[in-house]
């Protein structure tokens, strides 16, 4: 049976909403967490070091040493509790699309993962962020293809124009 759930996607693709609809429509409990978890946990001066996560002007997001050294312990700690029992919900970037994947599936090593891609027309996720109005302006559309560069899904959903719940639904039939 699935212990993790991996749903990779640029920012504002739906991935946030899938994680919940998935809460509600999974038998068991999955516990969610994201990358947005990891970085709102760092101190505020790494969120704007070259050493740790910045987000440029543009949207780009660059992350240095420092942060990819938090990001191993984090994806670490997760693993750890995959491997302790508890089903997981990752809501993942790979901003450097295999780069990413290859990182977690290291980590996840001997676990039963489905991985998932959440993509969504770039136009679609710009504006979406617009109005959300809590992110960089140019983040969604700067990541909507790179985020999937070279990565191997098990399944793909596309929230361009399927809601949450439908794409939660198509990735719970895949648990079960």
């Amino acid at each position: 049976m699935t212990q993790v759930i991996v749903l990779n996607g640029g920012s504002s693709s739906g991935k946030s909403g899938i994680s919940r609809c998935l809460q509600d429509v999974l038998p068991d409990p999955w516990l969610a967490f994201g990358v947005d978890t990891l970085v709102e946990a760092m101190p505020a001066a790494m969120q704007a070091s070259d050493a740790g996560i910045e987000f440029a002007p543009d949207g780009a997001v660059l992350v240095g040493p420092e942060f990819r050294r938090l990001e191993a312990a984090w994806i670490t700690g997760l693993a750890a509790m995959a491997r302790a029992g508890a089903r997981l919900i990752l809501d993942e970037v790979f901003l450097g699309g295999s780069a990413g994947q290859r990182r977690w599936r290291q980590a996840l090593d001997g676990l039963v993962v489905l991985w998932v891609g959440v993509r969504c027309e770039g136009a679609v996720a710009a504006a979406r962020e617009a109005a959300r109005g809590d992110r960089i302006t140019g983040m969604a559309l700067s990541q909507a293809a790179v985020v999937h560069r070279g990565v191997v899904y098990d399944l793909e959903v596309d929230t361009t124009r399927t809601a949450s719940l439908a794409c939660a639904r198509a990735i719970a039939a895949q648990v079960a």
